[in-house]
């Protein structure tokens, strides 16, 4: 596993160990600690879906709790499917690997921290190469040589899901850290086991319900939620465990 150390610069692309996991909340955090760090951020949605239910998009909710100096979605498409499936039943085009990577180097120009939102976990296919074939925000992280951010659930299966993510990463060599999605309020004995077998890798835990904060205490809690590599003040997981419990 490649450890990262320091201050997260450049492209970082936040995914998951599954879908509906906490990727818009956490990457609402990451902004918001960065932000009160001084740093300018830019978040970028590559691929949107599920338009059709009329619900908030992710950039919606991540403007609404953070409100980076830029945020934006690239394509969105109707049904709650993988990107690149919903493209397809949608009839629309495709997203396109380097039409991405161009995109996120524009912002990287511009900020100093960008933050890439993929869908579902990091295997799903978002789109098509020139060559026709799918990629995957691995692809996509590889291309630009991003650091990663892998949210995952707390509870019973996290392991397994967290470990089979990291892998991959690690197998491309793509350096990565973790954040819990949701820590509950009540935690029960798989919790705390968990994240004593996670603490190596984490980067940052938020509680339960974080995405449903008023903005202002949303904003200034989220530098107790995460590690200084993401800009936060959390530096003794000791400490944080006996604050949750």
């Amino acid at each position: 596993m490649r450890t990262v150390t320091g201050e997260w610069r450049g492209p970082v692309v936040v995914t998951g160990t599954d879908t509906d996991i906490g990727k818009t909340v956490v990457t609402a955090a990451i902004t918001a600690a960065a932000q009160a760090a001084g740093l300018r951020v830019a978040v970028l949605k590559p691929g949107q879906t599920g338009t059709a239910a009329g619900l908030p998009s992710d950039v919606d909710i991540i403007n609404r709790l953070a409100s980076p100096a830029s945020a934006r979605t690239l394509a969105s498409y109707p049904d709650p499917l993988a990107p690149l499936a919903a493209a397809r039943v949608a009839e629309q085009p495709p997203l396109e690997l380097y039409t991405v990577v161009d995109e996120v180097r524009a912002d990287v120009e511009k900020h100093d921290l960008v933050l890439v939102e993929g869908a579902g976990g990091l295997l799903v296919p978002m789109g098509l190469r020139p060559s026709g074939e799918p990629w995957t925000v691995a692809d996509l992280a590889v291309s630009l040589d991003a650091r990663a951010v892998v949210v995952n659930r707390a509870g019973l299966g996290t392991l397994n899901h967290t470990a089979l993510t990291l892998e991959a990463l690690d197998r491309r060599g793509v350096s990565a850290g973790v954040v819990l999605g949701a820590w509950p309020a009540e935690p029960e004995l798989v919790h705390w086991e968990n994240l004593s077998e996670l603490l190596p890798n984490l980067v940052g835990a938020l509680p339960d319900g974080a995405g449903a904060l008023d903005a202002g205490v949303f904003q200034r809690s989220a530098p107790g939620w995460l590690t200084p590599a993401l800009y936060g003040v959390l530096d003794d997981w000791r400490v944080w465990a006996e604050d949750a419990s």
